[in-house]
């Protein structure tokens, strides 16, 4: 990992790495690995040819426990819906599987030779998408949020960042809040946020297309879309509200939660707010300050 960042050079940190667990000897170096990588994920195919099969849950369940209580993301992959590469239906244990994934905290799944090698690439989609919903709509994010604050607070201090994301989310679970909205430069907030497990959308606005692809759709429950600033907080509250509100995730009325900054820059987030979700036009409230726009994402809203 230090390798390849340092081949990526000073420009190119960005980029992020996920390093794929697929060995005995990534196993037992996991926690030096994952304080190292952006992200992991676990092959359990390959994972079962290194391991005895029997282990291969508990390995499953100790790599995405520590990267929750770290805040990287996990995906869980290989073999999810192996029966569909040939039949267009998956049987019930590898629904079970897919489902237990989510259960284990899991921040995506991954299909690979269903839609890869399978004449029934559509339907595995559709299968893992129905699945994870129903999963993750049983789940009680409140005592999950419980589960991760207090595990953290056992293997670390609370950093600035993970405070500030602890209390939004905390709030948005006690007022049944529509979704969290965070304002992020870096995309550090938008992570921390997700680390936490909220149970509702969390959209992200950022100036910055990379960190709009690198949140999207890989933190749990992120959407990201980008605009040209940041300045205006009040505009982009009032616009991302009527977004909301056509889009059909809340209605008028509904409370959101905003993670956001009294000066601008990264790292300058340190406010927690509660907005109400209006259908007003989201115009600048400094002429001074462009809003900016929202540009199309793979997620809810319309461009």
């Amino acid at each position: 990992i230090h390798k390849i960042r340092e081949v990526l050079g000073p420009d190119n940190q960005h980029v992020q790495i996920i390093c794929k667990i697929e060995n005995q000897e990534g196993l037992e170096n996991y926690d030096e690995i994952l304080e190292a990588t952006d992200g992991v994920m676990v092959a359990r195919g390959d994972l079962g040819m290194e391991i005895p099969p029997e282990k291969v849950f508990l390995a499953q369940k100790m790599m995405i426990r520590k990267a929750n209580i770290a805040g990287k993301p996990v995906v869980t992959a290989t073999q999810m819906l192996e029966s569909m590469i040939e039949n267009p239906r998956p049987t019930r244990a590898e629904c079970s599987d897919v489902a237990n994934a989510v259960y284990d905290g899991t921040d995506c799944v991954m299909l690979s030779g269903e839609t890869a090698n399978g004449p029934y690439f559509e339907q595995a989609i559709r299968v893992m998408a129905r699945t994870c919903a129903e999963a993750e709509s049983s789940q009680n994010f409140n005592s999950l949020f419980q589960s991760v604050s207090n595990s953290v607070k056992r293997r670390f201090n609370f950093s600035a960042g993970e405070s500030l994301a602890s209390s939004a989310v905390k709030t948005a679970i006690d007022l049944d809040a529509a979704f969290v909205l965070v304002l992020s430069e870096s995309g550090a907030s938008a992570r921390n946020v997700a680390k936490f497990r909220p149970g509702r959308h969390v959209i992200c606005l950022t100036p910055n297309a990379s960190v709009a692809r690198q949140t999207s759709g890989l933190l749990k429950g992120v959407h990201s879309y980008c605009v040209e600033s940041l300045e205006d907080t009040n505009g982009l509250v009032a616009m991302v509200g009527k977004y909301a509100i056509e889009a059909g995730i809340a209605k008028e009325g509904d409370k959101m939660v905003v993670v956001c900054g009294q000066t601008f820059g990264t790292g300058a987030n340190n406010q927690v707010k509660v907005e109400t979700v209006t259908a007003t036009d989201g115009a600048a409230t400094d002429s001074g300050a462009p809003t900016g726009f929202l540009q199309r994402g793979l997620s809810f809203f319309s461009s």
